[in-house]
């Protein structure tokens, strides 16, 4: 899967630590200018939809199975390759200095009705919700939240720069 970016996080100085490789899979559904998003309260950001690949998980089944738990999303078709992104950040975890996070995004079409979603404890006392937004916006609001909010999560860069590479590439 073609590169899009590599970023390694301000704090990080060098890259002789230990470090932990997490691959997630990621999913890009689009309707017009509208992008299914998870919007999250704690860090007031949107996000894609997507999570961690587990062990003897394919990508492919990985994103089916984010998709359906985030979002509700389900009946995905259409699956192809958009872009990696890979980042090393700070890794706060017992055994690590830094994560180096490999996302892969895939473009697909989903059946309209979302089901129910099952989030995990954390991303609902996170106030994780999906939502239908509009694409401009959602850039303009998490650009917004890194300007001017204490409370931006680490991954907000790299949603932002992804939204805004699906709107030069797709729309």
């Amino acid at each position: 899967m073609r590169l899009l970016r590599s970023s390694i996080h301000s704090d990080i100085t060098d890259l002789s630590g230990s470090v932990f490789t997490r691959k997630a899979a990621r999913g890009i559904v689009l309707k017009g200018e509208n992008i299914l998003l998870l919007y999250t309260e704690r860090y007031h950001d949107y996000t894609l939809p997507g999570g961690g690949i587990d062990k003897g998980e394919s990508h492919i089944e990985g994103l089916i199975r984010e998709l359906l738990e985030e979002t509700g999303a389900h009946s995905i078709t259409n699956i192809r390759e958009f872009g990696r992104y890979e980042e090393y950040r700070p890794w706060h975890k017992e055994g690590f200095d830094i994560v180096h996070m490999e996302s892969y995004c895939y473009l697909c079409d989903i059946d309209s009705q979302l089901k129910s979603t099952d989030l995990e404890t954390y991303e609902i006392q996170n106030g994780m919700t999906p939502v239908w937004k509009n694409i401009h916006k959602a850039i303009e609001h998490n650009e917004n939240t890194m300007l001017r909010s204490p409370k931006k999560g680490l991954s907000i860069e790299r949603e932002t720069f992804l939204l805004k590479q699906i709107v030069e590439e797709l729309l």
